[in-house]
């Protein structure tokens, strides 16, 4: 591939792989499908360094005062299930509720006592994870942004957000 293709490719948020020029969207939403912050990687981007970035994009405003940025629970699978992401929970008082990937509870075991203790989740918060998945589903209805027609990461961006507010804006108009 040519070096001036694969910067463009670089600034464009675009990834190479198999299938392709693919982008991925990282969200946080609540559990009524409704999206709270959005960011775009290229495609083969990690999920877990994404996760604070995303988090920090929350912004839930209020009747008064400053909006909200902290939200009381964070599920996730197990690819959010880090160090550094829970350390950064913590720090902020935010309950953690992603299970332990296997390797890092072999790991914390075999330091036996030095390992610390083993990781608590609440399993009926757990399964409020989906959520995340409807609301990509109910984004990718626009065909334009189930397959990234635009061609600039700014134009992508401002697609999602915009079905992102028309999501909100449906939700709160079926409110009685």
């Amino acid at each position: 591939m040519r070096r001036r293709r694969r910067a463009r490719l670089a600034v464009a948020d675009l990834g190479r792989s198999r299938g392709g020029l693919t982008t991925k969207a990282h969200l946080s939403c609540v559990p009524q499908c409704l999206p709270l912050s959005l960011k775009i990687t290229a495609g083969q981007a990690g999920d877990s360094p994404q996760f604070i970035p995303v988090l920090n994009r929350i912004r839930v405003p209020g009747p008064v005062g400053r909006p909200r940025t902290r939200p009381d629970a964070v599920a996730g699978d197990k690819a959010y299930s880090s160090r550094q992401n829970r350390s950064h929970l913590r720090k902020r008082g935010i309950k953690a509720v992603t299970p332990e990937k296997k390797d890092q509870a072999a790991h914390r075991k075999n330091r036996g006592s030095r390992g610390g203790r083993p990781v608590t989740w609440d399993k009926q918060l757990y399964k409020l994870r989906n959520s995340v998945e409807r609301t990509i589903n109910k984004i990718k209805d626009w065909r334009g942004l189930a397959v990234r027609y635009d061609k600039k990461p700014e134009s992508y961006q401002a697609g999602l957000e915009l079905c992102a507010g028309l999501l909100w804006i449906r939700h709160l108009g079926s409110q009685p």
